[in-house]
C-alpha cells in the first residue's frame, strides 16, 4: 500500500500555515492533530457544534494536499449498496443475454452433461467481476491511485450497524467483498469523519480514530477567520461583527450561530455598504445568522445594549 507524500506534513507549523494558505484558519491544536494522523496513519473523528468548520477542514485537506476530495454523506438507512459498491444489474442481465444467445456454440461438442456444465463454470464468474461493479465513496477512496481525502460526514447520523460496517475500513484501509475477496488501499486515503454528537458513537469507532473537538473560536481567531473569508470587510466592522456574536452565544438560544453564519452576516453587511453597527441594521438582518423566531425576539430586545458594546470594541 502506498503512503501520500510527506513534504506537506514536514511540522505542525507547515500543516497550520499550508491550511491556511486554502483560507482555513485554525488553532494549533487542529493543526496538531492534522499532522499526528497523517504520521500515524489514523483516521480524525472531528466533532464540535455545527458550523464550526468540521466539513470544511477535510475540504481544505484535500486542496492543501492537491488531492480528490470523496464524500460520503450519512443518513439513517445507509447500507453498503450506496456507501461501498454494488453490482450494475443492467449490465449483467445483458451478458446473460448474450450468453444465452451463444449457449449452443459454448456447449457444442461437449461430451455429456459434466463437460458442458464445466464449459459454463468458465464463465459464470465474470458476473461477480469488476467489470460489473459500480464502486461507490468508500471503494473509490481504496482504490485511488494517487491517494484522497475521504469524508464520512455525519457519522453520528447513520444507524450502529453501518458503523459496524466501516471498523474494517478505518483500522486496516480495506474492505472485503464477498465475490472478489478483499480488496486493499491502493494508496491510504487520508480519512476524516465529522459528527455533530446527535448519538454516541462506538468505543471501538473511537478507538480506531484520533479524537478533535472543534468549538467556537476565540474572537481573535474568529476575526481572523473574517478577514480571510470576507476580504472586503473594514477592520473596526470587522470586530464590532465578531464582539455581537460571541454577546449573542452567550444567550440561552436554541441554536447558536456558527462561523459560517458569522461569515454570512459579515458579507451581508458588506454587500449593505455598512461602516458600523447600529440597532435599525441589527434588527433588519438577524434573521441571517439565527434561524428561530424566539432567538430573534430575545437579541431584538436585547440589540441596543449588544450593538453598544460591540461598537465600543470596534
Amino acid at each position: 500500500m502506498k503512503n501520500l507524500g510527506s513534504d506537506k506534513f514536514s511540522s505542525i507549523e507547515a500543516v497550520r500555515e499550508g491550511l491556511g494558505r486554502v483560507s482555513y484558519i485554525t488553532s494549533r491544536q487542529v493543526a496538531t492533530t492534522v499532522y499526528l494522523a497523517y504520521h500515524l496513519g489514523k483516521p480524525v473523528l472531528v466533532e464540535g457544534p455545527a458550523g464550526v468548520g468540521k466539513t470544511e477542514l477535510a475540504k481544505t485537506a484535500a486542496l492543501f494536499l492537491d488531492l480528490p476530495l470523496i464524500r460520503l454523506q450519512c443518513y439513517e438507512g445507509l447500507d453498503e449498496a450506496k456507501a461501498l459498491y454494488e453490482w450494475k444489474y443492467g449490465k449483467q442481465l445483458l451478458y446473460t443475454q448474450l450468453l444465452k444467445d451463444k449457449l449452443d456454440d459454448i456447449i457444442r461438442g461437449a461430451e455429456g452433461f459434466s463437460e458442458a456444465m464445466e464449459r459454463l463454470r468458465l464463465y459464470e464468474d465474470i458476473f461477480f467481476s469488476w467489470q460489473f461493479l459500480e464502486p461507490r465513496p468508500l471503494l473509490k477512496a481504496l482504490r485511488q491511485e494517487g491517494g484522497a481525502v475521504l469524508l464520512v460526514d455525519e457519522i453520528d447520523k447513520a444507524d450502529d450497524e453501518f458503523e459496524a460496517f466501516l471498523l474494517e475500513i478505518l483500522s486496516d484501509y480495506q474492505v472485503s467483498i464477498p465475490e472478489i475477496g478483499t480488496v486493499a488501499a491502493v494508496t491510504r486515503p487520508f480519512v476524516f469523519l465529522t459528527s455533530n454528537n446527535t448519538r454516541e458513537l462506538s468505543e471501538a469507532l473511537k478507538r480506531r480514530c484520533l479524537h478533535l473537538f472543534i468549538p467556537f473560536p476565540p474572537p481573535e481567531l474568529e476575526r481572523e477567520i473574517v478577514r480571510v473569508r470576507v476580504p472586503g470587510i473594514a477592520e473596526g466592522l470587522n470586530r464590532q461583527v465578531v464582539r455581537f456574536i460571541h454577546e449573542v452565544r452567550k444567550l440561552d438560544l436554541k441554536k447558536l450561530p456558527s462561523i459560517s453564519e458569522t461569515l454570512d452576516w459579515a458579507r451581508v453587511l458588506v454587500i449593505l455598504n455598512a461602516e458600523s453597527l447600529n440597532p435599525d441594521l441589527v434588527r433588519d438582518t438577524l434573521n441571517i445568522f439565527l434561524k428561530f423566531e424566539e432567538d430573534i425576539a430575545l437579541v431584538e430586545d436585547r440589540r441596543h445594549q449588544m450593538v453598544a458594546a460591540a461598537v465600543k470594541e470596534g
